[in-house]
């Protein structure tokens, strides 16, 4: 590594150190795409909680999930990642201002914030 490299990552770090919290945000495609992946492993390592036990637990859901919550199902399909075929996660994940306006959906919620 050249001296000119070191200089130019310190810049880089003294840049980031005196940065706002505003220029340090992430995108909020990019938070979709985290959430998302976030989600697939915690699918594979055990079940989801139930929708029902989620918003007991204090946890909002979205319109859709209600919508299934309220459906005479059972509890294993209360715990699907119902979020991985909404296309509420596919404009999330794709555009930098998604129309998302649901409460309760995570992916609106990185878009607002």
């Amino acid at each position: 590594m050249s001296s000119s490299d070191d200089v130019r990552d310190d810049a880089f770090f003294e840049h980031l150190a005196r940065a706002s919290p505003s220029e340090l945000r992430a995108p909020a495609r990019l938070k979709a795409r985290v959430y998302s992946a976030l989600m697939r492993q915690a699918v594979k390592s055990a079940p989801l909680r139930s929708l029902t036990a989620t918003e007991e637990a204090g946890h909002k859901l979205c319109v859709f999930e209600k919508f299934i919550q309220i459906l005479p199902v059972g509890e294993k399909l209360e715990s699907l990642n119902y979020c991985r075929f909404c296309h509420g996660r596919i404009l999330g994940e794709g555009m930098d201002s998604a129309p998302i306006f649901w409460k309760g959906c995570p992916y609106a919620d990185f878009h607002r914030n």
